[in-house]
Protein backbone atom coordinates (compact mmCIF):
# COMPACT_ATOMS: atom_id res chain seq x y z
CA UNK A 1 0.00 0.00 0.00
CA UNK A 2 3.01 2.40 0.80
CA UNK A 3 5.11 4.13 -0.15
CA UNK A 4 3.45 6.35 -2.83
CA UNK A 5 5.20 8.32 -5.25
CA UNK A 6 4.36 11.73 -5.65
CA UNK A 7 4.00 12.89 -8.64
CA UNK A 8 5.82 16.32 -10.42
CA UNK A 9 8.65 16.43 -8.53
CA UNK A 10 12.51 16.49 -9.53
CA UNK A 11 13.54 14.74 -6.37
CA UNK A 12 11.90 11.31 -5.37
CA UNK A 13 9.46 11.49 -2.87
CA UNK A 14 7.85 8.98 -1.27
CA UNK A 15 4.86 9.07 0.79
CA UNK A 16 3.14 7.26 3.62
CA UNK A 17 0.06 8.72 2.77
CA UNK A 18 -2.28 9.48 -0.22
CA UNK A 19 -2.38 12.36 -1.98
CA UNK A 20 -5.98 13.36 -2.03
CA UNK A 21 -5.70 12.72 1.81
CA UNK A 22 -2.79 15.55 1.88
CA UNK A 23 -4.13 19.75 1.71
CA UNK A 24 -3.06 21.24 -1.76
CA UNK A 25 -1.24 23.68 -0.21
CA UNK A 26 1.06 20.87 1.63
CA UNK A 27 1.46 18.83 -1.64
CA UNK A 28 2.64 22.31 -3.24
CA UNK A 29 5.40 23.04 -0.57
CA UNK A 30 6.32 19.39 -0.92
CA UNK A 31 6.70 19.90 -4.82
CA UNK A 32 8.74 23.37 -4.26
CA UNK A 33 11.42 21.31 -1.68
CA UNK A 34 12.32 18.74 -4.30
CA UNK A 35 12.70 20.78 -6.55
CA UNK A 36 15.82 22.11 -5.10
CA UNK A 37 19.17 21.33 -6.20
CA UNK A 38 20.84 19.92 -2.97
CA UNK A 39 17.72 17.59 -2.45
CA UNK A 40 18.85 14.21 -2.77
CA UNK A 41 15.21 12.79 -1.82
CA UNK A 42 12.15 13.46 0.37
CA UNK A 43 10.11 11.60 2.58
CA UNK A 44 6.54 12.28 3.67
CA UNK A 45 5.31 11.17 6.94
CA UNK A 46 1.61 9.94 7.04
CA UNK A 47 0.62 13.14 10.00
CA UNK A 48 2.01 15.21 7.23
CA UNK A 49 0.65 19.21 7.12
CA UNK A 50 1.39 22.89 5.68
CA UNK A 51 4.69 24.33 7.55
CA UNK A 52 6.04 27.24 7.32
CA UNK A 53 8.79 26.65 4.73
CA UNK A 54 8.76 23.14 4.96
CA UNK A 55 6.26 20.49 5.40
CA UNK A 56 5.93 18.86 8.60
CA UNK A 57 6.11 15.67 8.47
CA UNK A 58 8.55 15.74 5.51
CA UNK A 59 12.41 14.02 5.58
CA UNK A 60 14.75 15.42 3.85
CA UNK A 61 17.98 14.58 2.84
CA UNK A 62 20.35 17.04 0.98
CA UNK A 63 23.93 16.81 -0.50
CA UNK A 64 26.20 19.42 1.23
CA UNK A 65 23.41 21.89 2.16
CA UNK A 66 21.10 22.52 4.69
CA UNK A 67 17.60 24.61 4.89
CA UNK A 68 16.92 25.36 8.78
CA UNK A 69 13.29 25.76 7.84
CA UNK A 70 13.46 22.21 6.88
CA UNK A 71 14.44 21.48 10.86
CA UNK A 72 12.00 24.74 12.13
CA UNK A 73 12.05 27.40 14.74
CA UNK A 74 12.01 24.61 17.54
CA UNK A 75 15.02 23.25 17.21
CA UNK A 76 14.94 19.99 18.80
CA UNK A 77 11.89 19.42 19.75
CA UNK A 78 10.89 15.85 21.05
CA UNK A 79 9.69 13.43 23.24
CA UNK A 80 10.59 11.79 26.55
CA UNK A 81 9.01 9.16 28.52
CA UNK A 82 9.54 7.20 31.17
CA UNK A 83 7.61 3.77 32.68
CA UNK A 84 7.19 3.96 36.56
CA UNK A 85 6.90 1.32 39.43
CA UNK A 86 2.79 2.57 39.83
CA UNK A 87 0.16 0.91 38.41
CA UNK A 88 -3.38 1.81 37.61
CA UNK A 89 -4.61 0.65 41.23
CA UNK A 90 -2.51 2.82 42.82
CA UNK A 91 -4.25 5.64 41.45
CA UNK A 92 -6.85 8.19 43.17
CA UNK A 93 -10.18 8.64 42.09
CA UNK A 94 -9.08 12.40 41.24
CA UNK A 95 -6.09 13.27 39.62
CA UNK A 96 -6.67 16.69 40.10
CA UNK A 97 -4.08 16.85 43.03
CA UNK A 98 -1.10 15.41 40.65
CA UNK A 99 -2.08 17.38 38.21
CA UNK A 100 -1.46 20.69 40.12
CA UNK A 101 1.81 19.27 41.69
CA UNK A 102 3.11 18.97 38.26
CA UNK A 103 2.12 22.54 37.45
CA UNK A 104 3.69 24.14 40.42
CA UNK A 105 6.62 22.40 39.90
CA UNK A 106 6.87 22.54 35.70
CA UNK A 107 6.79 26.28 34.63
CA UNK A 108 4.10 26.88 31.24
CA UNK A 109 3.72 29.23 28.42
CA UNK A 110 6.05 32.09 28.02
CA UNK A 111 6.86 31.20 32.27
CA UNK A 112 9.92 30.29 33.59
CA UNK A 113 11.68 29.11 36.98
CA UNK A 114 12.46 31.92 39.28
CA UNK A 115 15.69 30.14 40.01
CA UNK A 116 17.61 27.87 37.63
CA UNK A 117 16.88 24.27 38.85
CA UNK A 118 19.60 22.70 40.73
CA UNK A 119 20.19 19.44 38.88
CA UNK A 120 22.53 18.45 41.06
CA UNK A 121 19.92 18.51 43.58
CA UNK A 122 17.05 16.44 41.17
CA UNK A 123 20.01 14.00 40.36
CA UNK A 124 18.66 11.60 42.76
CA UNK A 125 14.86 12.05 41.93
CA UNK A 126 14.68 9.65 38.90
CA UNK A 127 14.99 6.70 41.13
CA UNK A 128 15.79 3.51 39.42
CA UNK A 129 16.49 5.28 36.08
CA UNK A 130 20.68 5.90 34.94
CA UNK A 131 19.96 9.16 33.30
CA UNK A 132 22.53 11.69 34.58
CA UNK A 133 21.56 15.44 34.58
CA UNK A 134 24.67 16.53 35.81
CA UNK A 135 26.90 14.92 33.11
CA UNK A 136 28.10 17.68 30.73
CA UNK A 137 26.79 20.05 32.09
CA UNK A 138 29.59 23.07 32.84
CA UNK A 139 31.19 21.85 28.91
CA UNK A 140 27.42 22.53 27.87
CA UNK A 141 26.89 25.94 29.30
CA UNK A 142 30.43 26.75 28.73
CA UNK A 143 29.85 26.54 25.30
CA UNK A 144 27.10 29.28 25.32
CA UNK A 145 29.85 32.54 24.83
CA UNK A 146 30.54 31.01 20.97
CA UNK A 147 26.66 31.03 20.19
CA UNK A 148 25.44 33.75 18.11
CA UNK A 149 26.32 37.27 19.32
CA UNK A 150 23.10 38.31 18.79
CA UNK A 151 21.61 35.99 21.85
CA UNK A 152 24.38 36.49 24.39
CA UNK A 153 22.26 38.70 26.51
CA UNK A 154 19.63 35.63 26.83
CA UNK A 155 22.23 33.18 28.76
CA UNK A 156 20.42 33.89 31.72
CA UNK A 157 16.82 33.30 30.34
CA UNK A 158 18.10 30.42 29.25
CA UNK A 159 19.27 28.89 32.32
CA UNK A 160 15.67 29.77 34.27
CA UNK A 161 13.74 28.14 31.16
CA UNK A 162 16.09 24.80 31.07
CA UNK A 163 12.86 22.23 32.74
CA UNK A 164 10.18 24.52 31.28
CA UNK A 165 7.49 23.04 28.63
CA UNK A 166 6.79 26.13 26.49
CA UNK A 167 2.97 25.70 25.15
CA UNK A 168 1.18 24.83 22.02
CA UNK A 169 1.32 21.26 21.48
CA UNK A 170 3.92 20.59 23.91
CA UNK A 171 2.20 18.55 26.71
CA UNK A 172 3.03 16.58 30.19
CA UNK A 173 0.60 13.51 30.29
CA UNK A 174 0.43 10.59 32.81
CA UNK A 175 -0.81 7.57 30.90
CA UNK A 176 -1.95 3.91 31.61
CA UNK A 177 -0.42 1.07 29.29
CA UNK A 178 -2.56 -1.68 28.66
CA UNK A 179 -1.05 -3.65 31.40
CA UNK A 180 -2.02 -0.42 33.70
CA UNK A 181 1.49 0.52 34.23
CA UNK A 182 2.01 4.11 34.74
CA UNK A 183 3.81 6.18 32.42
CA UNK A 184 5.33 9.82 32.69
CA UNK A 185 5.01 11.46 29.12
CA UNK A 186 6.18 14.94 27.67
CA UNK A 187 6.96 16.91 24.96
CA UNK A 188 8.98 19.61 24.32
CA UNK A 189 11.63 21.85 22.37
CA UNK A 190 14.92 24.17 22.95
CA UNK A 191 12.40 26.86 24.13
CA UNK A 192 12.86 30.85 23.36
CA UNK A 193 16.72 30.35 23.18
CA UNK A 194 16.43 27.47 19.94
CA UNK A 195 13.75 30.17 18.14
CA UNK A 196 15.76 32.96 18.58
CA UNK A 197 19.01 31.25 16.80
CA UNK A 198 16.58 29.44 14.73
CA UNK A 199 15.22 32.68 13.30
CA UNK A 200 18.81 34.50 13.30
CA UNK A 201 20.38 32.19 10.84
CA UNK A 202 17.06 31.41 8.77
CA UNK A 203 17.63 35.74 8.53
CA UNK A 204 21.04 35.20 7.11
CA UNK A 205 20.42 32.44 4.97
CA UNK A 206 17.72 34.20 2.97
CA UNK A 207 20.63 37.35 2.33
CA UNK A 208 22.41 34.59 0.72
CA UNK A 209 23.20 34.98 -3.27
CA UNK A 210 22.66 31.70 -3.94
CA UNK A 211 19.22 31.65 -2.71
CA UNK A 212 17.97 34.78 -4.15
CA UNK A 213 16.17 33.05 -7.17
CA UNK A 214 14.45 30.55 -4.88
CA UNK A 215 10.38 29.80 -5.74
CA UNK A 216 10.37 29.90 -2.13
CA UNK A 217 12.54 32.61 0.30
CA UNK A 218 11.79 30.37 3.22
CA UNK A 219 13.64 27.75 1.99
CA UNK A 220 17.14 29.38 2.02
CA UNK A 221 20.19 27.08 2.04
CA UNK A 222 23.71 27.01 3.93
CA UNK A 223 26.50 25.33 1.79
CA UNK A 224 28.77 23.05 3.40
CA UNK A 225 32.57 24.40 4.02
CA UNK A 226 30.88 28.18 4.40
CA UNK A 227 31.16 30.26 7.44
CA UNK A 228 27.31 30.80 7.50
CA UNK A 229 26.93 26.74 7.38
CA UNK A 230 29.69 26.12 10.06
CA UNK A 231 28.01 28.84 12.15
CA UNK A 232 24.71 27.07 11.77
CA UNK A 233 25.54 23.94 13.06
CA UNK A 234 27.71 25.03 16.01
CA UNK A 235 24.15 26.59 17.44
CA UNK A 236 21.69 23.68 15.92
CA UNK A 237 23.92 21.22 17.88
CA UNK A 238 23.85 23.41 21.09
CA UNK A 239 20.12 24.39 20.79
CA UNK A 240 19.53 20.51 20.13
CA UNK A 241 21.58 19.66 23.37
CA UNK A 242 19.09 22.74 24.90
CA UNK A 243 16.15 20.51 24.01
CA UNK A 244 17.32 17.07 24.94
CA UNK A 245 18.55 18.47 28.36
CA UNK A 246 15.19 20.29 28.93
CA UNK A 247 12.98 17.31 28.09
CA UNK A 248 15.43 15.38 30.91
CA UNK A 249 15.39 18.37 34.01
CA UNK A 250 11.73 18.19 33.22
CA UNK A 251 11.09 14.55 33.33
CA UNK A 252 13.09 14.64 36.67
CA UNK A 253 10.96 17.45 38.13
CA UNK A 254 7.68 15.63 36.82
CA UNK A 255 9.05 12.40 38.71
CA UNK A 256 9.50 14.11 41.49
CA UNK A 257 6.14 15.72 41.79
CA UNK A 258 4.90 12.17 41.28
CA UNK A 259 7.07 10.70 44.54
CA UNK A 260 6.04 13.51 46.25
CA UNK A 261 2.32 13.01 45.65
CA UNK A 262 2.79 8.84 46.48
CA UNK A 263 5.02 9.25 49.02
CA UNK A 264 3.61 6.45 51.22
CA UNK A 265 4.83 3.99 48.19
CA UNK A 266 8.03 2.93 46.67
CA UNK A 267 8.54 4.75 43.28
CA UNK A 268 11.02 3.45 40.98
CA UNK A 269 11.23 4.46 36.94
CA UNK A 270 12.87 2.46 34.11
CA UNK A 271 14.97 4.04 31.50
CA UNK A 272 13.74 7.07 30.22
CA UNK A 273 13.42 6.86 26.00
CA UNK A 274 14.34 10.27 24.30
CA UNK A 275 13.82 11.00 20.61
CA UNK A 276 13.73 14.37 18.42
CA UNK A 277 12.16 15.66 15.66
CA UNK A 278 12.70 18.36 14.59
CA UNK A 279 16.86 18.49 13.68
CA UNK A 280 19.56 17.61 11.56
CA UNK A 281 22.05 14.44 11.10
CA UNK A 282 24.46 13.16 8.98
CA UNK A 283 23.53 9.82 7.78
CA UNK A 284 24.13 7.55 4.74
CA UNK A 285 21.36 7.96 2.26
CA UNK A 286 21.70 5.31 -1.01
CA UNK A 287 25.08 4.97 -0.44
CA UNK A 288 26.22 8.41 0.21
CA UNK A 289 26.85 11.15 2.58
CA UNK A 290 23.42 12.94 3.48
CA UNK A 291 22.73 15.83 5.96
CA UNK A 292 19.16 14.44 6.80
CA UNK A 293 16.77 17.05 8.11
CA UNK A 294 13.43 15.57 10.11
CA UNK A 295 10.73 18.22 10.57
CA UNK A 296 8.25 16.41 12.79
CA UNK A 297 9.59 13.08 12.28
CA UNK A 298 11.47 10.10 14.25
CA UNK A 299 14.28 8.54 13.05
CA UNK A 300 13.32 4.55 13.13
CA UNK A 301 16.41 2.81 12.95
CA UNK A 302 16.45 -0.81 13.11
CA UNK A 303 15.83 -1.40 17.12
CA UNK A 304 15.41 2.20 17.67
CA UNK A 305 12.42 3.03 20.41
CA UNK A 306 10.32 6.63 20.17
CA UNK A 307 7.80 7.79 20.46
CA UNK A 308 4.48 9.06 18.65
CA UNK A 309 2.00 10.83 20.76
CA UNK A 310 -1.35 11.62 20.14
CA UNK A 311 -3.35 14.09 20.94
CA UNK A 312 -5.29 14.95 24.20
CA UNK A 313 -7.48 12.42 25.02
CA UNK A 314 -6.49 9.37 22.63
CA UNK A 315 -4.01 7.58 22.90
CA UNK A 316 -0.16 7.76 22.29
CA UNK A 317 2.63 4.83 20.97
CA UNK A 318 6.24 3.31 21.88
CA UNK A 319 7.79 1.98 18.74
CA UNK A 320 10.66 -0.22 17.72
CA UNK A 321 11.77 1.00 13.97
CA UNK A 322 12.50 -1.14 11.67
CA UNK A 323 14.96 0.63 9.64
CA UNK A 324 12.99 0.69 6.32
CA UNK A 325 15.67 2.28 4.13
CA UNK A 326 12.84 3.57 2.14
CA UNK A 327 11.55 5.61 4.31
CA UNK A 328 15.35 7.14 4.79
CA UNK A 329 14.49 5.49 8.53
CA UNK A 330 12.25 7.37 9.77
CA UNK A 331 8.67 7.53 10.68
CA UNK A 332 5.95 10.14 11.67
CA UNK A 333 6.11 12.16 14.95
CA UNK A 334 2.50 12.18 15.80
CA UNK A 335 -0.83 12.74 14.85
CA UNK A 336 -0.61 15.53 13.04
CA UNK A 337 -2.94 18.32 12.04
CA UNK A 338 -5.98 18.39 10.34
CA UNK A 339 -7.01 21.68 10.64
CA UNK A 340 -5.13 25.49 11.72
CA UNK A 341 -5.28 26.17 15.49
CA UNK A 342 -7.31 29.08 14.34
CA UNK A 343 -9.94 26.86 12.08
CA UNK A 344 -10.17 24.38 15.38
CA UNK A 345 -11.04 27.84 17.70
CA UNK A 346 -13.73 29.37 15.00
CA UNK A 347 -15.54 25.50 14.77
CA UNK A 348 -15.14 23.83 18.36
CA UNK A 349 -16.42 25.41 22.16
CA UNK A 350 -15.59 24.50 25.33
CA UNK A 351 -18.71 22.17 25.60
CA UNK A 352 -16.94 20.08 22.68
CA UNK A 353 -13.40 19.90 24.59
CA UNK A 354 -14.91 18.72 27.71
CA UNK A 355 -16.78 15.96 26.07
CA UNK A 356 -13.79 15.22 23.92
CA UNK A 357 -11.12 14.75 26.96
CA UNK A 358 -13.57 12.91 28.87
CA UNK A 359 -12.02 10.79 31.78
CA UNK A 360 -8.91 13.41 31.60
CA UNK A 361 -7.73 15.63 33.95
CA UNK A 362 -6.86 18.51 32.05
CA UNK A 363 -7.29 22.55 31.18
CA UNK A 364 -10.83 22.51 29.75
CA UNK A 365 -11.26 26.19 28.83
CA UNK A 366 -10.85 28.31 25.44
CA UNK A 367 -6.90 28.91 25.65
CA UNK A 368 -6.57 24.88 24.99
CA UNK A 369 -9.28 24.09 22.31
CA UNK A 370 -7.28 24.86 19.35
CA UNK A 371 -5.61 21.79 20.81
CA UNK A 372 -8.92 19.50 20.86
CA UNK A 373 -8.33 16.02 19.77
CA UNK A 374 -10.84 16.66 16.71
CA UNK A 375 -8.16 19.21 15.58
CA UNK A 376 -5.55 16.31 14.59
CA UNK A 377 -5.89 13.40 12.81
CA UNK A 378 -6.53 9.39 13.86
CA UNK A 379 -3.64 8.56 15.50
CA UNK A 380 -4.59 5.00 15.02
CA UNK A 381 -4.58 5.80 11.23
CA UNK A 382 -1.57 7.01 11.16
CA UNK A 383 -0.02 4.56 13.08
CA UNK A 384 -1.51 1.81 11.11
CA UNK A 385 -0.25 3.99 7.53
CA UNK A 386 3.25 3.05 8.83
CA UNK A 387 3.44 -0.93 9.44
CA UNK A 388 6.30 -1.29 7.40
CA UNK A 389 8.45 1.38 9.42
CA UNK A 390 7.58 0.78 13.12
CA UNK A 391 6.36 -2.21 15.52
CA UNK A 392 4.29 -0.98 18.58
CA UNK A 393 5.62 -1.81 21.75
CA UNK A 394 3.41 -0.08 24.26
CA UNK A 395 -0.35 1.35 23.44
CA UNK A 396 -0.65 4.47 26.18
CA UNK A 397 -4.11 6.12 26.95
CA UNK A 398 -3.82 9.39 28.37
CA UNK A 399 -5.37 10.08 32.49
CA UNK A 400 -4.08 13.30 33.17
CA UNK A 401 -2.62 16.10 30.97
CA UNK A 402 -0.63 19.56 31.26
CA UNK A 403 -1.08 22.59 28.61
CA UNK A 404 0.81 25.54 28.73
Amino acid sequence: MFPVELRGTRAQTLMWAHEHEVEPAALRQLRTIAQLEWVHGVRVMPDVHLGKGATVGSVIAMRDAVAPAAVGVDIGCGMEAVRTSLTAADLPDSLHALRSRIEAAVPVGFSAHEDPVNVTRLQGELAGSRTSLRAGWDRFWGAFGDLDKGVQSRESKAHKQMGTLGSGNHFVEICLDTEDHVWVLLHSGSRNIGKELAERHMSVARALPHNQDLPDRDLAVFLSGTSEMNAYRRDLTWAQEYAARNRAVMLALVCKAVRDEFATLPVHFENPISCHHNYVAEETIDGMPMLVTRKGAVRAGAGELALIPGSMGTRSYVVRGKGNPASFQSASHGAGRRMSRNAAKRQFTVADLVAQTEGVESRKDAGVIDEIPAAYKDIDEVIAAQQDLVDVVATLRQVLCVKG
